[in-house]
């Protein structure tokens, strides 16, 4: 998603290539990734000559929203706490980090 998101409209090979630089990765993978965060709506595809040309659906904030929610349900049954005191005690935070999630619990609390 994040190589979809910087370039725009993108096709498999352009993430593949893009993701290539940084580490080995089969295109296959890549293809099969890309299918499925089609089925949950976040991208969409058209067909450009003999390629599918990809795009996201929906903003950066929401499928990172949809994304954790999946993740915390999966994971954690559905409960964010056990996720936040793991990133706590494996100090996985960095100060500012803290810093932000203090002054969003107080706003949060008011």
């Amino acid at each position: 998603m994040k190589v979809v998101w910087q370039k725009g409209d993108v096709t498999v090979r352009d993430v593949y290539e893009t993701l290539l630089e940084r580490r080995k990765v089969a295109y296959t993978s890549v293809m099969t990734m890309m299918k499925i965060l089609e089925r949950k709506g976040h991208l969409k595809k058209r067909r450009v000559d003999r390629a599918y040309v990809y795009r996201a659906s929906k903003p950066e904030t929401a499928v990172l929203r949809s994304m954790v929610g999946e993740f915390v349900d999966r994971v954690f049954d559905g409960s964010a706490q056990p996720l936040l005191v793991h990133l706590l005690q494996d100090r996985r935070l960095t100060e500012e980090e803290l810093d932000e999630v203090t002054r969003l619990i107080r706003e949060s609390e008011e």
